[in-house]
């Protein structure tokens, strides 16, 4: 078995979570295994290879983990993406729809110089809304994303529909 068909076998569904209806995928398995969590950093960093990449942006809270350890590996800055008021300083904020309601995300206005080459992480693609508002608010930033990578795509959702003017890559689709 490839190690891309590992880090599948270990996610997890966990039903109604977190609402009836939705079929949440648990990456869980994946963070506690060393092996795995490894293989999956070393698989986002072999898509990279071809790219400048100059910050590795993760979207909270799970794109955190990926993104913090991928730009450890790149020797890169990392930048968070937040949930509203938990950044301290100046931000630029935008609304978005999840598969299960609204919600918002903020940046600092200074977390990526003007030009700055960006790579954007995070966990799952579903509706593309929360990866849409983040590549927004990097642009708002005058970022220029290269890539957005996920862990998951959910590619019932049509997500990718959303991103069709950015790069994007899904390491398991379902």
């Amino acid at each position: 078995m490839d190690s891309i068909e590992q880090i599948k076998k270990a996610i997890r569904d966990v039903p109604d979570f977190p609402k009836d209806g939705i079929l949440f995928k648990d990456i869980t398995p994946i963070l506690n295994n060393h092996e795995l969590f490894k293989n999956t950093i070393d698989i986002f960093s072999r898509e990279t290879n071809n790219l400048a990449i100059d910050y590795i942006v993760g979207i909270e809270s799970r794109g955190f983990i990926f993104a913090s350890a991928l730009a450890m590996l790149l020797n890169k800055g990392f930048v968070p993406i937040r949930k509203p008021g938990k950044l301290p300083y100046k931000t630029y904020s935008e609304n978005y729809e999840l598969e299960y309601g609204t919600d918002s995300l903020e940046i600092h206005q200074d977390a990526i110089p003007r030009g700055a080459s960006v790579l954007l992480v995070d966990d799952l693609l579903a509706t593309g809304g929360t990866a849409l508002a983040a590549a927004k608010l990097l642009e708002k930033c005058g970022g220029e994303i290269e890539l957005i990578q996920f862990l998951i795509e959910l590619t019932f959702l049509n997500g990718s529909s959303k991103l069709k003017s950015y790069n994007y890559s899904s390491l398991i689709k379902y």
